[in-house]
């Protein structure tokens, strides 16, 4: 990992990463961070049924991550996706140029960009590097919520089993701690920032050694409209050790994240034996989960491409059909002006 040396300056250029599994109050913190004066990038996924306040991610850096994480040989929604897979050293260099780029497309010269993707966090030795090459320090807050809660919204959005959800909802905890130990990093109670959002925006402040860039009174109030009752959905918190091993494994991993958000510092001695409890389930059917997971995603974002074609395409025609109907309507006046014409002579 490559490590980012100004981390801890409090002058320079830092970036707010908002770190941990998708469907887990990753959008609620993000929105906040960005009311509180953090810069969101110029493309922004815009929400919809499943989340109607929006995502407030890059939608081409998620697009990026996919493909990615697809050339890495896993995806998004694998639950061996930790720990992160390096390329050989020429494609992977050609793939951190392409993320240079793309950060400073989206960004330009924010002063404190706010990167909210969760596909990052399986990513994070990758983008650390990014980030470090830019010369742009990491700034990281990570929502904790029940894996349950989350395995509720991705069974209703995805359709996902709950041992799935709970399973990647492991892997990307165990990556937002392990690759974030040498950076600034609050771990925040999505219940908590629900309830109490100051304590928790004292906590991300405290652990950053930083004030967010402008959490003014105005942009208190902003916060206060958004943290409304209907983000608390899917709040499900009991019924892990139903789930056979998937359950204890995220059950030893969500004690761990609760100590962390409600202020102890907890050692990495039962993540790492968490994570080495992972490892050895990808040693026995990972050659046999990740690679259907990867072409699977492959199809989902093929099947994208085709529908955003589609989309295209039919507006193109609607488009032409609108102007051959106003060709037609002012052939049919011109005719008329002309009828009215050769009556009058």
């Amino acid at each position: 990992m490559t490590p980012n040396k100004a981390a801890t300056t409090r002058d320079a250029r830092s970036a707010y990463l908002v770190l941990g599994m998708h469907r887990s109050g990753t959008s609620a913190v993000t929105q906040v961070l960005a009311l509180a004066g953090a810069s969101l990038p110029e493309n922004v996924m815009t929400g919809d049924e499943h989340n109607a306040k929006g995502y407030f991610e890059p939608w081409k850096i998620a697009m990026f991550n996919d493909a990615r994480l697809r050339e890495g040989g896993t995806a998004w929604d694998d639950i061996f996706a930790f720990p992160y897979r390096p390329l050989a050293t020429k494609p992977e260099r050609s793939w951190l140029n392409r993320a240079a780029a793309l950060f400073e497309e989206e960004y330009g010269e924010a002063r404190h960009p706010l990167l909210k993707d969760p596909r990052v966090t399986v990513l994070m030795p990758f983008w650390r590097t990014v980030l470090t090459e830019l010369e742009v320090a990491a700034r990281c807050v990570i929502p904790v919520r029940h894996p349950l809660a989350v395995a509720g919204s991705l069974t209703r959005r995805n359709g996902f089993a709950p041992e799935k959800s709970v399973l990647v909802w492991t892997a990307y905890m165990l990556a937002a701690e392990a690759y974030t130990r040498d950076l600034p990093r609050a771990f925040v109670s999505y219940d908590g920032l629900l309830g109490d959002w100051r304590r928790e925006v004292a906590k991300i402040e405290a652990a950053h050694g930083a004030p967010l860039p402008k959490l003014t009174e105005t942009a208190g109030r902003a916060i206060e409209r958004f943290l409304t009752p209907e983000l608390r959905h899917n709040d499900s918190a009991e019924g892990l050790k139903d789930l056979g091993w998937a359950g204890a494994l995220a059950g030893q991993v969500l004690d761990w994240f609760e100590a962390a958000a409600s202020g102890k510092a907890p050692g990495p001695a039962a993540l790492d034996k968490a994570a080495k409890a992972l490892a050895a389930r990808a040693r026995e059917i990972g050659v046999l989960v990740s690679p259907a997971t990867r072409d699977l995603d492959e199809a989902r974002a093929e099947l994208v491409e085709l529908r955003q074609q589609l989309a295209f395409e039919l507006g193109q025609k609607q488009r032409l059909q609108s102007e051959v109907d106003a060709l037609r309507r002012d052939a049919a006046e011109a005719a008329q002006r002309l009828d009215a014409i050769l009556a009058d002579g």
